[in-house]
Protein backbone atom coordinates (compact mmCIF):
# COMPACT_ATOMS: atom_id res chain seq x y z
CA UNK A 1 0.00 0.00 0.00
CA UNK A 2 1.20 3.49 -0.71
CA UNK A 3 0.84 6.20 1.94
CA UNK A 4 0.67 9.93 1.21
CA UNK A 5 1.56 12.89 3.38
CA UNK A 6 1.61 16.62 2.72
CA UNK A 7 4.19 18.44 4.80
CA UNK A 8 3.91 22.19 5.31
CA UNK A 9 5.52 24.90 7.40
CA UNK A 10 6.80 28.45 7.24
CA UNK A 11 9.62 28.99 4.71
CA UNK A 12 12.44 28.44 7.20
CA UNK A 13 15.03 25.76 7.81
CA UNK A 14 12.42 24.02 10.01
CA UNK A 15 10.52 23.08 6.85
CA UNK A 16 13.68 21.67 5.26
CA UNK A 17 14.39 19.65 8.41
CA UNK A 18 10.80 18.31 8.40
CA UNK A 19 11.17 17.11 4.80
CA UNK A 20 14.68 15.75 5.44
CA UNK A 21 13.42 13.76 8.43
CA UNK A 22 10.64 12.24 6.30
CA UNK A 23 13.18 11.31 3.59
CA UNK A 24 15.44 9.69 6.20
CA UNK A 25 12.47 7.52 7.24
CA UNK A 26 11.96 6.20 3.71
CA UNK A 27 9.41 8.70 2.36
CA UNK A 28 9.96 9.82 -1.26
CA UNK A 29 9.25 13.23 -2.76
CA UNK A 30 6.06 13.30 -4.83
CA UNK A 31 6.03 16.23 -7.24
CA UNK A 32 7.62 19.58 -6.60
CA UNK A 33 7.31 21.88 -3.62
CA UNK A 34 4.63 24.54 -3.38
CA UNK A 35 4.90 28.06 -1.99
CA UNK A 36 2.30 30.56 -0.95
CA UNK A 37 2.14 33.82 0.94
CA UNK A 38 0.20 33.81 4.22
CA UNK A 39 -1.06 37.40 4.19
CA UNK A 40 -2.56 37.15 7.68
CA UNK A 41 0.85 36.33 9.16
CA UNK A 42 3.05 38.03 6.55
CA UNK A 43 5.17 34.94 5.85
CA UNK A 44 5.83 32.57 2.98
CA UNK A 45 4.62 28.99 3.50
CA UNK A 46 6.08 25.85 1.87
CA UNK A 47 4.54 22.48 1.15
CA UNK A 48 5.83 19.17 -0.16
CA UNK A 49 4.00 15.91 -0.84
CA UNK A 50 5.77 12.66 0.06
CA UNK A 51 4.80 9.02 -0.46
CA UNK A 52 5.93 5.72 1.02
CA UNK A 53 5.26 2.09 0.17
CA UNK A 54 4.43 -0.01 3.26
CA UNK A 55 2.95 -3.46 3.83
CA UNK A 56 -0.62 -3.94 4.99
CA UNK A 57 -4.02 -2.42 4.37
CA UNK A 58 -4.95 1.24 4.72
CA UNK A 59 -6.88 2.31 7.80
CA UNK A 60 -7.57 5.91 8.86
CA UNK A 61 -5.99 5.24 12.27
CA UNK A 62 -2.52 4.84 10.70
CA UNK A 63 -0.09 7.37 12.23
CA UNK A 64 1.53 8.65 9.05
CA UNK A 65 4.39 10.36 10.89
CA UNK A 66 5.32 7.03 12.47
CA UNK A 67 5.04 4.93 9.31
Amino acid sequence: MQLYRFLSDDDTSAFCHKVSLALSKGWVLHGGPTYGFDAARGVMRCGQAVVKEVPGQYHPDIKLGEA
